[in-house]
């Protein structure tokens, strides 16, 4: 993405990349639900609609966030992992997650959602280490399947 007036704020250039809701919910599913495929994403309980899902997507791989893996040729096996840069957002996430997740009530989330707040609450960096690495195998078998 060409920039028509440079940035010489770091904040302000973060935001103009990370700004919307969707880019950070789209490598939310990716790094942290190992969601790979354009389904998966429209899938998500935020129901993205599906022409911003595209413009996003394609957004965030210029911007080098994500790599479009495309094994063979089809819109089926079209799958998109975050790359190093991509994997970088994840401290801001758990940031955003830390900021708003003490005034949700319990009772409106799942187990799944529960354990997920216990294990960042009570140590947010073993999370962030514990995700990265079950992200970069589940990165690994992806490659393992495809090439096989």
């Amino acid at each position: 993405m060409s920039l028509k007036h440079p940035y010489t704020c770091a904040i302000a250039r973060s935001i103009n990349i990370l700004g919307d809701k969707w880019s950070l919910l789209i490598l939310r599913d990716v790094i942290l639900h190992k969601k790979s495929r354009f389904k998966e994403f429209k899938n998500s309980k935020e129901k993205i609609a599906t022409n911003i899902l595209s413009n996003r997507l394609k957004s965030l791989m210029e911007e080098g966030l994500l790599e479009k893996l495309d094994p063979s040729g089809t819109k089926k096996s079209t799958r998109y992992l975050a790359t190093s840069k991509g994997i970088f957002s994840l401290p801001i996430i758990i940031d955003l997650y830390l900021f708003s997740i003490e005034s949700i009530d319990e009772s409106v989330l799942d187990e799944s959602q529960i354990n997920i707040k216990h294990e960042i609450t009570s140590n947010r960096n073993l999370f962030e280490e514990k995700r990265k690495a079950e992200y970069f195998t589940f990165i690994e078998e992806l490659a393992k399947s495809i090439l096989s």
